[in-house]
């Protein structure tokens, strides 16, 4: 009945104590006006049988239920209609950086550390609604795979499609990966830029020097979370293809340049991370996800409309009607 009502002053209907009272009182007051006569016959007297008599009662029903209405009427009871609208007042614009290398086919993660990579990297995008984003891969040279783009649709259909192959030259150019990105960055209007730079390996291709592109992303202003993806110790990684073309697996010593991913880390105003199983590779995504927040800022609009009118016209709609029974058809009675 009150679904969606709200009462301003709920302190008024403590008066609802006076109720029960003004019932007694009533009742008191009745017993004292009724009066006895006793006689000896009723002969003489003509007898009309009639109910009217009792419903008087009625009257003082009539005057309690206005009184009700007036109390709730003072509790002021309304209904709220709440809209939000919400602003992005800072937006982040991230390129993920990927080693999309031979290695990156181990299996120390689960089915193998690419595909562990996009599905969480998957996660981390669909969780970033205000922000654009962009994706760059690498091996022994890099490209843009996605530029920065507020259609996350695209952003993880890319994502999606890359894969290992033998386009890309072979080998680990930690350098060309990260000065690609900050090249997708560099002409960014985001109040915030940031680089996700992922890899499983140690930097043995390309042409840039990793520190040189780090310096490029300092001189950007340019954030870069590096991560080092792996296991500490033996991984079954892809070692030669067969004579069908297919990958020959073999278990290895795992390699990953931490000194230098903490560097480029430290000297970007990032954070280095080490992924060595699926869940910690989730955890670290989650990590950067709280550290990187979106600014939002939300209005909220509220209509109130006042319901007390129609309690107090009632009430004395109900008062009118006592008030006209008590002097025509009660009259004789009370």
């Amino acid at each position: 009945m009150f679904e969606g009502i709200e009462f301003v002053n709920k302190e008024f209907f403590w008066l609802l104590l006076t109720l029960p009272l003004a019932i007694l009182w009533y009742i008191l007051k009745h017993k004292k006006q009724t009066a006895e006569l006793k006689i000896s016959s009723l002969k003489g007297f003509k007898i009309v049988n009639s109910s009217l008599p009792k419903f008087k009662h009625a009257l003082f029903v009539l005057r309690l239920l206005a009184l009700a209405l007036l109390i709730m009427a003072l509790a002021r009871p309304q209904t709220v209609d709440v809209s939000t609208k919400t602003k992005t007042t800072r937006g982040i614009d991230i390129v993920m950086s990927i080693d999309v290398s031979a290695s990156m086919l181990a299996k120390d993660l689960s089915p193998n550390r690419l595909d562990a990579l996009k599905e969480v990297a998957a996660e981390f995008i669909k969780g970033r609604p205000n922000d654009r984003i962009g994706l760059v891969e690498y091996a022994g040279e890099s490209y843009t795979k996605t530029p920065i783009t507020s259609d996350k649709a695209i952003v993880l259909r890319s994502l999606n499609d890359i894969k290992y192959n033998t386009v890309i030259e072979g080998g680990t150019a930690i350098g060309m990966g990260l000065a690609t990105a900050v090249n997708r960055l560099k002409d960014s209007k985001a109040k915030s830029r940031i680089i996700i730079l992922l890899t499983d390996g140690v930097n043995n291709s390309g042409f840039i020097d990793p520190k040189i592109a780090s310096e490029l992303a300092v001189e950007y202003g340019i954030k870069v979370y590096t991560i080092g993806l792996g296991t500490n110790g033996m991984a079954l990684s892809p070692v030669s293809l067969d004579a069908r073309g297919e990958l020959q697996y073999a278990r290895i010593q795992v390699e990953i340049d931490e000194a230098l991913l903490k560097e480029i880390a430290k000297a970007t105003g990032g954070l280095y991370f080490r992924a060595t199983n699926n869940q910690k590779l989730e955890e670290i995504y989650n990590e950067i996800n709280k550290l990187e927040k979106t600014e939002i800022e939300e209005f909220k609009y509220s209509n109130y409309e006042e319901l007390y009118r129609p309690l107090v016209l009632l009430a004395l709609g109900l008062l009118l009607l006592e008030f006209l029974l008590r002097n025509t058809l009660f009259r004789s009675f009370v």
